[in-house]
């Protein structure tokens, strides 16, 4: 006789005898385009160079890719969600990597720009399923915490670690090879897809909505757009205003569609679970602070220290290093203890006040005194916050779901991010250019001034995730994702709420 008292759960299906053998193969595809975004950075002033570039078109580098990333991010996620998470995990391998071959052999900026954006598409693709695919292939509640800090390490490790790396092929093998290195790893990676289990869920149903894909992937891409300009016409440019207000419009409109239409982009009911919405204001606030840092950081050692690409590319390690550590050892202990509410508001805190170091920098501060343990700081914050907001966000969804909810969170994290980093760099930039003094003290003055802002953020955002992360998640339907085995013991007085309690 079963016990009364004993919540009714589903049982869980078997685990698939090679997941985690998929799990290196999800995460080396996670980190290959987080990588994307900040490995051209220290090879900028080279490329430009030999491109002939001007200073206007120079952000593109970064912006053509992070804007068609974060603008396509919900369609990936829905065209994952009806063709099959793993079918378009492999599509979107062949189609990075082909488009990274051509952004590493471009032989015009614009030629460039362009393979940069069709990257930033096939990383869209890829992002929506790796996620939606770490989240349906480990069921057990207690491998899924560990596979999806592991995953999340990774992308809280990746904009860094894209800066080592971009430094040492630019200083060793030229420019071209911080963009060709990912054909060899996307066909590694489409190699090892034969250990992804093939898909469970049934596929979604209905017509995609391409009016809503329409107002959601335009939005964003207008709010980049805008942002990225203002360093160059000034806030007040109507071209800079225009794009805001038209970014601002669209994506009203999107939302009063997706209340409306019958097969929504994004569901409604994915965002009335508040946990779920911190989760996404800290994965903006999260990605702000770390295009920020890599940005600072990658001026400040060549700047005003004077080291080498190759150096200054090494000098970001500490941040890898350490938010790799802290998500896969610390935060996994710590988050079936505090949840993830604590885990969150606790680690934007953290990171907060490594910005706070980095802020209060002067030009005779040195990197082991003073930049290390600010950055140690920061990537403590970072590796904690990564993993409890990644389980938060895609707690609860029904498999069919599971793809739209995964690029929901990555959509948050690169526009946030590529709308914080512009706004950073623009307000670097103008009181750089205002300063009275040196080069070096000038770059310094305006990028510790620039700091303030995505501190403030990270601070809000912390605020956000102590009012809204305690909520509970609604209340599952039939097909979501598998809770916990019939007959686990839990605390006295306490409910089994599952892995994310």
């Amino acid at each position: 006789m079963s016990d009364p008292l004993t919540p009714h759960c589903p049982p869980l299906p078997p685990p698939h005898p090679k997941r985690w053998r998929a799990l290196c193969v999800l995460g080396l595809a996670q980190l290959m385009i987080l990588l994307d975004g900040t490995i051209v950075n220290v090879a900028l002033p080279t490329l430009q160079s030999e491109l002939d570039m001007s200073d206007g078109d120079r952000p593109w580098v970064v912006t053509a890719y992070t804007v068609a990333f974060g603008g396509l991010l919900l369609l990936a996620g829905r065209l994952a969600d009806h063709l099959g998470h793993r079918r378009m995990f492999t599509a979107g391998l062949l189609g990075f990597a082909v488009a990274s071959a051509a952004a590493g052999l471009a032989p015009t900026a614009h030629a460039l720009f362009a393979a940069r954006a069709v990257q930033g598409a096939f990383a869209a693709l890829l992002a929506a399923s790796a996620l939606a695919l770490v989240a349906t292939a480990f069921t057990d509640p207690g491998e899924r915490r560990r596979a999806i800090a592991v995953f999340g390490a990774l992308g809280g490790a990746g904009a860094s670690l894209g800066v080592v790396l971009g430094g040492v092929l630019t200083q060793w093998l030229g420019w071209r090879w911080c963009l060709l290195v990912n054909v060899p790893i996307a066909l590694a990676a489409l190699l090892g897809a034969v250990w992804i289990p093939a898909d469970r869920a049934r596929r979604a149903a209905g017509r995609i909505d391409l009016v809503g894909a329409v107002l959601g992937c335009g939005g964003p891409t207008a709010l980049v757009f805008g942002c990225s300009r203002a360093e160059a016409d000034g806030w007040r440019a109507p071209s800079v205003l225009g794009a805001l207000i038209g970014g601002a419009v669209l994506l009203t409109a999107f939302a009063l569609r997706q209340t409306r239409t019958a097969t929504p982009l994004l569901p409604p009911r994915l965002m009335r679970d508040r946990r779920r919405v911190s989760c996404l204001v800290a994965g903006g606030a999260l990605m702000t602070g770390q295009l920020s840092v890599s940005l600072f950081l990658t001026y400040y050692l060549q700047t005003v220290l004077g080291w080498s690409a190759l150096a200054s590319g090494l000098g970001f390690l500490p941040v890898s290093l350490v938010t790799t550590a802290t998500a896969t050892q610390l935060g996994t202990r710590l988050l079936p203890r505090l949840g993830p509410r604590v885990m969150m508001t606790a680690g934007l805190c953290l990171s907060a006040a490594g910005l706070l170091q980095l802020a209060l920098l002067t030009p005779d501060s040195g990197y082991a005194a003073r930049v290390v343990p600010a950055l140690v700081t920061f990537s403590i914050g970072n590796g904690g916050s990564f993993l409890a907001l990644m389980t938060g966000a895609t707690s609860g969804v029904t498999t069919q779901d599971a793809g739209i909810a995964s690029a929901a969170v990555n959509s948050a994290q690169q526009v946030g991010g590529s709308i914080g980093s512009a706004v950073f760099n623009t307000v670097a930039a103008s009181t750089a250019a205002a300063f009275h003094g040196s080069v070096g003290a000038a770059a310094l003055h305006g990028f510790t001034t620039a700091m303030w802002c995505p501190l403030a953020v990270l601070l809000l955002a912390a605020a956000v995730t102590a009012t809204l992360g305690g909520a509970s998640p609604p209340r599952r339907p039939a097909g979501d994702l598998p809770g916990p085995r019939r007959g686990v013991r839990t605390r006295p007085g306490r409910a089994q709420a599952g892995p994310y309690q």
